[in-house]
């Protein structure tokens, strides 16, 4: 349990976290720019592949940053603005000013949860120990 607490709130595991945050960043991309991303990778509805993939950038980027919230809020949501922009130009795709609300209704969350897991790992992690426990 402390292993999972630790990897939640000490500093030395935030590389690991922006490292995740780039892979993720990565693929996101790719199958946000292709004219055809594949399926297999889909929930089966466009709006909640925008609110799974910005909760799941939302909660890593906050594990791999420690900025104000809003500082993520505000990358995060330019990231899914330039998306759109960036489909409006691709064959194929378009832009959908309804997926940009998608992905804030998903980082929200993600942000929140990734915040109070913080929050208790710290707790936890400076509790002393009890005896016979």
């Amino acid at each position: 349990m402390n292993a999972l607490l630790s990897l939640l709130s000490q500093p030395r595991w935030r590389g690991g976290w922006r490292l995740l945050l780039a892979l993720l960043v990565l693929v996101i991309s790719w199958l946000a720019f292709s004219p055809r991303p594949p399926v297999v990778l889909s929930t089966g509805w466009d709006k909640s592949n925008h609110m799974l993939a910005f909760f799941t950038l939302a909660f890593v980027m906050r594990l791999g940053f420690r900025g104000h919230w809003s500082l993520t809020a505000l990358a995060l949501l330019g990231y899914g603005v330039l998306i759109e922009l960036v489909q409006s130009m691709v064959p194929g795709r378009e832009a959908d000013a309804m997926d940009v609300l998608a992905d804030s209704l998903g980082l929200l969350p993600g942000l929140l949860l990734a915040m109070a897991l913080q929050r208790v790992a710290r707790r936890r992690l400076a509790q002393p120990d009890l005896p016979g426990g």
